[in-house]
């Protein structure tokens, strides 16, 4: 049974790099030859103004999506949410998935992490629908994205169909095993990239000249700002006290949000080092933690073994670098003195046990 189209959104890598460039083309092409979807080219989304013609178009879309993009699949995710394009996270065999798993593995590595992700506060006015990010860093071959939705594309269509119980005159097969799309008999139940099928009722030649919604982004500026994941986040609001340039806010029920993210100082991802739900993401950020990658520094309570040897830990940089952009402004360096995680006051009234007296016992290491 052939899937429904469904609606796939490539995002566009900044720069002019001639290699992503070619497998987002090749992808879009593909994709439009084989009828399985409705293509759309967009900016890079992270660079998009909520106003920007890209993430207007974005919003106008309804149904289930599927996401492209050279960032973290979470990253993608919650750059879309905090814009308005809303739907719950669909889960793709390309993220994080062990092609060596198997079906039993796979269903208990997703169960495992589910379990053991932190609870967060949520996002609001979610929609009743499914929206698949997929990273295009992690594989050159265009046609392991083309199958991918694919895939997707026939698993929607069949929960469809079990939820309403009824079937499509365009997509569902006749009696004799054939099908019929816009008019053209296609074969097994979906079209052809050989040029042995017709695409929505066209000729093999006029296939060639189909193409892609392109939204350009010759206005768009790269940028630097966090963004919430609302499934971590806890509503803690140590990162608007430990701030001091105006990015965060709360809204009218009391949730932390990004309210100025063109205050943010490029480069700087401090609030994302002291927040204890790793629930702040910079998505170009080199460190993948920052950045969204899954499985983040997410619990409550770290040893950093990196003191041994005399690193400074994450909350020590964040202090760093907070105080480097201080400066810059014309402003003076409040160290530690100022926004220092509420988690960090108070523990001397907790009941010690044995970690405590390890750590102490750390500590007084000559190293």
């Amino acid at each position: 049974m052939a899937g429904r189209k469904i609606n796939v959104i490539i995002s566009q890598a900044p720069g002019k790099n001639p290699v992503k460039r070619h497998l987002e083309e090749e992808i879009a092409t593909r994709l439009i030859l084989s009828g399985i979807a409705e293509v759309s080219v967009v900016p890079h989304l992270y660079d998009l103004t909520s106003d920007h013609t890209g993430m207007m178009w974005l919003k106008s879309l309804k149904g289930d999506l599927v996401v492209l993009g050279w960032l973290y699949p979470r990253a993608i995710r919650w750059v879309l949410d905090r814009n308005g394009v809303k739907g719950k996270a669909g889960e793709s065999r390309l993220n994080k998935i062990n092609d060596e798993e198997t079906d039993d593995e796979k269903q208990s590595s997703i169960e495992n992490q589910e379990n053991s992700a932190p609870q967060g506060i949520g996002a609001l006015d979610v929609p009743n629908r499914l929206i698949f990010a997929i990273d295009l860093r992690d594989n050159t071959d265009p046609m392991t994205y083309v199958d991918e939705i694919e895939r997707l594309s026939k698993v929607m269509t069949i929960q469809l169909v079990q939820l309403s119980g009824i079937g499509f005159n365009s997509s569902m097969p006749s009696q004799n095993g054939t099908q019929k799309a816009n008019g053209a008999a296609q074969s097994n139940g979906a079209p052809h990239i050989n040029g042995s099928a017709h695409v929505n009722g066209t000729s093999p030649d006029e296939k060639l000249t189909a193409a892609p919604i392109v939204i350009p982004g010759d206005s768009v500026r790269r940028r630097w700002y966090p963004v919430i994941d609302y499934s971590r986040c806890t509503n803690c609001m140590e990162c608007i006290d430990f701030c001091l340039f105006g990015v965060y806010g709360v809204d009218l029920l009391d949730r932390i949000l990004v309210e100025q993210e063109d205050n943010c100082k490029k480069g700087c991802p401090a609030c994302s080092r002291v927040c204890p739900a790793n629930a702040i993401v910079f998505p170009e950020h080199k460190t993948p933690g920052i950045a969204g990658a899954e499985g983040g520094p997410v619990e409550d309570f770290k040893i950093d073994l990196s003191k041994l040897f005399g690193a400074p830990s994450a909350l020590e940089m964040a202090v760093l670098e907070r105080d480097v952009e201080l400066v810059a402004d014309g402003r003076d360096a409040v160290g530690a003195t100022v926004g220092i995680p509420k988690r960090q006051t108070g523990t001397s009234t907790k009941p010690r046990d044995d970690l405590d007296d390890l750590m102490d016992d750390l500590d007084s290491l000559d190293v």
